[in-house]
């Protein structure tokens, strides 16, 4: 049970950590096209992520994928930067139920974010044989806290919509604009050639 709470608080606190806020802004760009009666599309947004990150992590884990940790730290931002262009470039379609594409980079996208995680990772169970159930537990970790920040991310956007009259597609535009400005920044700060 130790070993659970150790990889689940892991899991946790990777996404909730705020010194790494790549992760949160990523959530942010993909759940802002969102409304809270979406909720069954959320949790398949959610659910991939933590699938595409889990992929990665694991072949990591197991030596099967390697990949230059300055080329990752680069792609990161970039997954986040292509996600709110296209939040932008869409968001009037969005603003009339049109969000599976965010679906797809949450897969996608998660795959890249997986590798950020996993230099780290590795050294966390070393050479451990069980690398299996390890993994699962950071997983669910990941799953929590993505849920709690898509929440957060959700209220806040029924507030400002419902409390201010901010329509829909202006808080698309908006959110996914200051976190492309974010995502400009540390593309900026990772260029890695």
């Amino acid at each position: 049970m130790n070993d659970f709470i150790l990889y689940f608080k892991m899991g946790l606190f990777h996404v909730l950590d705020l010194k790494a806020y790549d992760h949160i802004l990523f959530l942010i760009v993909l759940a802002v096209v969102y409304q809270f009666k979406q909720w069954k599309k959320v949790i398949w947004l959610i659910t991939l992520f933590t699938i595409g990150h889990s992929i990665t992590l694991a072949l990591s884990a197991y030596n099967i994928l390697t990949v230059r940790a300055d080329l990752v730290e680069f792609l990161i931002p970039l997954t986040i930067f292509i996600t709110g262009l296209m939040n932008v470039l869409t968001a009037r379609k969005a603003s009339v139920g049109k969000e599976n594409q965010n679906l797809f980079f949450a897969l996608f996208f998660g795959l890249i974010h997986g590798l950020g995680f996993s230099n780290y990772f590795k050294m966390m169970i070393g050479r451990a044989e069980d690398k299996f159930l390890p993994l699962v537990e950071f997983a669910l970790g990941v799953e929590a806290a993505q849920i709690i920040i898509v929440g957060l991310i959700l209220l806040v956007g029924s507030l400002v919509q419902s409390v201010f009259g901010v329509n829909r597609r202006d808080w698309i535009l908006v959110a996914s604009s200051i976190v492309i400005g974010f995502a400009i920044q540390m593309m900026v700060n990772r260029v890695f050639w």
